[in-house]
């Protein structure tokens, strides 16, 4: 029923969009666009996916335990599970294909899966930090997003790099949550400390997936600023940094299906000093092109994921320890 709301908002959404702009200027964007520009945005989706691969052989605690090829796979399913499932459940669903396969332990797969997108939640508020700081057009609204952004990236770090302030965080939300998200915070503050126990251990490690992590960040926002060159718009890149994520942040409000319609919005409004409505309405579509198309790479290998999964409920398999 959420997914089906999910859907109808994000409808919504466009609908009220796309009355509220040209559709025939939208095609004309995409008939002038430079198809040289276009096909090199997409086709970022190759190395994205390579470098988020190799990240996840890295995470693994016994090296060449996880081959490049099934790593890829593994990230291409969770595209396709993230498109259906609500709240990038793909993500934990990979976990459960980890554990299944033998890689890991039902506790430390899903440690690494927190892990791995701590590290990304964390890359993308950093270069959204960075971009807004240096951000030439802030009025009262974009001030206050300045500092919301770097409060949220320093309780991360916080979260991230101290065991006491992560049980204190975890601790306070429990005492205040309903009696369900109490289990469900439980289980993340176990899962959370196990995280930090692993890959504390391993500096090195630890250093590798975050530094890879930035990097991966970096170029999806190329790819968005890409995106933009191949519309035949401009933007200077360092504000892409700070608009990008803002737009991407947006997607992530548990609203609409995958972030369409939020994510467009924002567009629309973050970029409007730059290009007009129709171009950020373009600019909208190949976003959502960077999910579509990674899950349509992943579908090919999703029965050979999902069949183990249709026989466990994620909710009741035991946390086990590595």
């Amino acid at each position: 029923m959420k997914k089906i709301i999910s859907i109808l908002i994000s409808f919504l959404i466009l609908g009220v969009i796309y009355l509220r702009i040209d559709v025939s200027k939208l095609l004309k964007v995409f008939g002038n666009a430079d198809m040289v520009w276009l096909f090199a945005s997409l086709a970022m989706v190759v190395p994205l996916t390579l470098f988020t691969s190799w990240r996840l052989q890295q995470l693994m605690p016994r090296p060449g335990s996880l081959g490049f090829i099934e790593s890829n796979k593994l990230i291409l399913v969770a595209c396709v599970l993230n498109l259906v499932l609500p709240s990038k459940m793909g993500d934990i669903a990979k976990a459960w294909c980890m554990r299944d396969r033998g890689l890991v332990s039902g506790g430390l797969a899903l440690s690494l899966v927190i892990f791995e997108k701590t590290c990304d939640m964390l890359s993308l508020l950093l270069w959204c930090a960075f971009g807004l700081i240096v951000y030439a057009r802030k009025d009262a609204l974009f001030w206050g997003m300045t500092l919301t952004v770097t409060v949220c990236l320093a309780l991360g770090i916080l979260l991230l790099g101290s065991t006491r302030f992560a049980n204190f965080f975890f601790e306070l939300n429990q005492r205040f949550a309903p009696a369900r998200a109490k289990v469900k915070l439980a289980k993340l503050k176990e899962s959370w400390s196990e995280m930090h126990g692993y890959f504390w251990g391993s500096k090195s490690k630890l250093a590798t997936v975050l530094l890879t992590s930035v990097f991966i960040w970096f170029l999806h926002l190329l790819q968005i600023w890409m995106f933009i060159l191949a519309l035949k718009a401009s933007t200077p890149f360092l504000t892409n940094l700070a608009l990008a994520p803002l737009s991407i942040l947006a997607g992530l409000l548990p609203l609409t299906f995958a972030g369409v319609g939020t994510r467009d919005a924002a567009l629309i409004f973050f970029y409007g000093p730059f290009f007009p409505a129709p171009v950020a309405a373009a600019l909208g579509m190949l976003c959502t092109s960077r999910y579509i198309v990674p899950a349509l790479a992943g579908a090919p290998f999703a029965s050979e994921y999902l069949h183990p999964l249709k026989e466990t409920n994620p909710d009741k398999v035991p946390v086990q320890r590595a």
